[in-house]
């Protein structure tokens, strides 16, 4: 395993430095090895590692190549990950969502387009007053995707993405045990956007926040 580790760190050497830059294919994987004084085994080994995280791109018949390196493309892992929490760990997910989206919020409010928050607002009024708890959830992840993309920060937008998976799930069990779920959901929303439409970043903030600490406040008392 350290030898795998030492042909990992090279070749992210290779990347830090700019000599493999984002879309280069990589040398034979004989040349690579010689020219990195590693076996042509823990040469292997590197790549598999590295194209699970997205950093390497294995193309049969084709080579090995760097990819985008994109946030969005190389914070897919998280989610990945993510997925593996424990039940009591997903109010700590939900403390660092509580922490960034409010503030992607915020920045999305002098950067917001007319043209986006009429889409958002179509979209729930599309929703109705008594949706399901799974048309809730799907709106919801992508009302808030909508938003943060509009940031401008794509790192940001990548690792709330990441985050979405077990609050998600905390959507899911909150929708299913607490009767006035969909009814606060929808308030919040509206207000979000009404708070967006007024290019009001603090209100959007407050309201975002608010938005996550009901969630956060019903699952702590459930857990």
């Amino acid at each position: 395993m350290a030898v795998t580790d030492e042909a990992i760190e090279k070749i992210k050497g290779m990347i830090v430095s700019g000599s493999l830059r984002p879309g280069d294919r990589l040398p034979k994987e004989s040349e690579l090895a010689a020219e990195l004084g590693l076996s042509r085994n823990s040469l292997r080994e590197a790549v598999r590692a590295l194209s699970l995280i997205r950093i390497l791109d294995v193309r049969q018949g084709d080579g090995t190549y760097v990819t985008s390196l994109d946030p969005q493309l190389l914070l897919e892992a998280l989610s990945f990950v993510v997925d593996f929490h424990r039940d009591d760990t997903v109010l700590e997910f939900l403390a660092v969502r509580r922490i960034l989206e409010p503030a992607a919020t915020a920045m999305a409010a002098s950067r917001i387009s007319e043209q986006q928050l009429d889409a958002l607002s179509a979209q729930l009024n599309l929703l109705g007053d008594e949706p399901s708890v799974e048309e809730l959830v799907a709106a919801d992840l992508e009302f808030h995707r909508g938003i943060v993309q509009s940031s401008g920060n794509s790192v940001l937008c990548s690792l709330l993405d990441g985050l979405s998976g077990p609050t998600t799930r905390a959507r899911i069990w909150r929708g299913l045990t607490q009767e006035d779920a969909v009814s606060r959901t929808l308030h919040e929303h509206r207000a979000i956007l009404t708070a967006l439409r007024d290019r009001d970043a603090e209100a959007a903030r407050s309201w975002a926040t608010v938005h996550i600490a009901s969630v956060e406040q019903w699952l702590r008392s459930t857990l």
